[in-house]
């Protein structure tokens, strides 16, 4: 009898581990908006490649780094930037709004162009995979 309370308490432990596993691990809700904007498949290696090109000497790199789940540093302005994979850091794709707000800026700087909702829901598998 000593012993259930151990149990319930370890079963409890396991399944709360499990839960915040499942969740961080789950892609950002936002990918299901581009779906419903008609993006019906993402391509997760497009979305790294994206991550990785460079135009006009930029790239999301340049200020994000080579790997996402490290913090990365403006070019310009030196601001730390924090983790951008999923696994690293959930809460930054919490919030429709400040994704749409961070492609579109950083999508202008990078590309020179805003990026597509292929391109974005591509480059948030990717990010999401991370």
């Amino acid at each position: 009898m000593k012993h259930k309370p151990t149990l319930s308490i370890c079963l409890l432990m396991a399944v709360m581990i499990s839960a915040t596993a499942r969740a961080v691990q789950e892609p950002p809700t936002h990918l299901q908006t581009y779906r419903q904007q008609g993006i019906d498949q993402v391509d997760i290696q497009n979305g790294r490649q994206l991550w990785n090109s460079t135009v006009n000497q930029r790239s999301c790199t340049s200020c994000h780094g080579d790997n996402p789940a490290n913090a990365g540093k403006h070019v310009k302005t030196g601001k730390a930037i924090q983790p951008m994979a999923l696994s690293v850091n959930a809460e930054r794709y919490r919030d429709a709004k400040k994704i749409e707000k961070w492609f579109l800026r950083n999508c202008k700087w990078t590309l020179g162009r805003e990026c597509s909702t292929q391109e974005k829901a591509d480059i948030l598998s990717w990010l999401s995979s991370q």
